[in-house]
């Protein structure tokens, strides 16, 4: 790139994040109307909001900033935030987040031993301000939640920027390669990035990133590993709820339009194996008592996981209506279905079932973890299904045939298993920032 083209790059990035800060300026009071509709049904979005404009909270200066959007990027994070502390003990580490469930998350993961506040909304006011409280050495951004302003504050103090864990759909670079006034200075800011796969390393350098500063480190979600104490609880709870002798299925992180299709599956289930047990969690906290009120209207038998109320052979579904436990419901089931992929919002992460080495099914719709599913797929650890009859042969066939069901489940661990070690790499990538 000549002198004259980096002027002019410069010249335009500049007009262009006027533009867009302005427009983000006069939105606010939109912005502040969406927290207060949100908050009828999440009362949490009401509360610390002036955190989002980079005020409040109380933390430690002159460490590691890690943003994690919402409840997939946090867990996904522990491995990385684990590393880090153990690597570097004496720096102080901070994890934002955008939602109260992220935010619930990082609490209860990692119990205090991070800093934690919502990470301010992308107004060069609130993000300059809160990066000069922070004073961060480095600012570490999980998976691909990128904003101009943001990047621009920490390139402007010499603050290193990682996105680490990066994926880029497709559909999603396309839609960044609509506004290059604004998106190619912000991906030239970026010092570097730690990208899943080749593929999506190719999209990051077409928007603007510069090729030697991305790097391809594979998926961190290949790290998650269950340890001997979850799998003794799961073992124990089995026992204790007489879990053993039924078919047990798990519906994780469902969206609003696939709750019904998955129950009009169990109810084919239910029809073979009358004794069956279908655990559904919905994605989002505020969908618990819709979710709820439709097994009523299923005329299921429902427990609410939040009751603690004891699983007995009546209980049809049992709600995952609680935060954190996704992980600890899937060491009950015997098969898994991953939601977010009918209804074209992209799937979620299938390796939290595949680390419990389940046979895994999910709907078409999953561009968000596009490679792995391929994988999944490719190795007959997963089956994709369209609609509530599919789904429900895919179900019926592996409560059938035990040896199917466990073959599809070895196929799922082992691709796990041998894709481990992104996070070594992703953390030798920070090293060399902090070392």
């Amino acid at each position: 790139m000549s002198v004259v083209e980096i002027v002019n790059c410069r010249y335009h990035g500049s007009m262009a994040r006027f533009l867009y800060s302005t427009l983000f300026y006069l939105l606010q009071p939109l912005v502040l109307a969406r927290l207060a509709w949100r908050s009828l049904r999440a009362p949490d979005y009401r509360r610390r909001v002036c955190e989002r404009y980079g005020r409040g909270g109380e933390f430690h200066s002159g460490g590691i900033w890690l943003h994690a959007v919402s409840v997939g990027e946090t867990i996904a994070s522990v491995p990385l935030v684990k590393a880090l502390q153990q690597a570097y003990p004496d720096l102080p580490l901070m994890v934002t987040t955008t939602t109260p469930t992220g935010s619930v998350q990082v609490q209860r993961i990692f119990a205090g031993s991070v800093d934690h506040v919502y990470a301010p909304y992308d107004l060069p006011g609130s993000a300059g301000h809160f990066i000069d409280r922070l004073q961060p050495c480095l600012f570490i951004i999980m998976e691909t939640e990128l904003w101009p302003n943001l990047i621009h504050a920490c390139s402007t103090r010499n603050i290193p920027v990682i996105v680490a864990n990066a994926r880029l759909s497709e559909r999603s670079a396309r839609g960044y390669a609509r506004l290059p006034g604004l998106v190619r200075p912000m991906m030239s800011a970026i010092s570097t990035v730690a990208v899943q796969t080749a593929v999506e390393r190719d999209r990051f350098v077409e928007l603007g990133v510069q090729p030697e500063r991305a790097v391809v480190c594979g998926s961190i979600k290949f790290d998650i590993e269950i340890d001997a104490a979850e799998r003794e609880q799961a073992s124990q709870r089995k026992k204790q709820w007489s879990l053993m002798q039924r078919p047990v299925w798990i519906a994780a992180s469902t969206h609003e339009g696939e709750d019904a299709i998955v129950l009009a599956a169990h109810k084919q289930l239910l029809s073979q194996y009358p004794n069956a047990l279908l655990i559904l969690v919905p994605r989002h906290p505020e969908r618990f008592d819709q979710v709820a009120n439709l097994c009523a209207q299923e005329a299921m038998t429902v427990t609410r996981r939040s009751s603690e109320d004891l699983i007995t052979e009546r209980t049809q579904v049992l709600l995952g209506d609680t935060m954190g436990e996704l992980l600890a419901l899937y060491g009950l089931a015997q098969m898994a279905f991953i939601g977010g992929s009918l209804q074209g919002n992209g799937g979620h992460n299938m390796l939290e079932a595949a680390a419990w080495g389940l046979p895994i099914l999910s709907g078409p719709d999953v561009f968000n973890f596009q490679e792995i599913s391929d994988r999944l797929v490719a190795a007959g650890a997963m089956t994709i299904v369209a609609d509530a009859t599919e789904m429900a042969a895919t179900v019926i066939s592996w409560t059938e045939d035990a040896a199917a069901a466990a073959q599809a489940g070895t196929a799922a661990a082992e691709l796990l298993a041998a894709n481990r070690g992104a996070g070594d790499k992703l953390l030798s990538l920070i090293g060399n920032y902090l070392d």
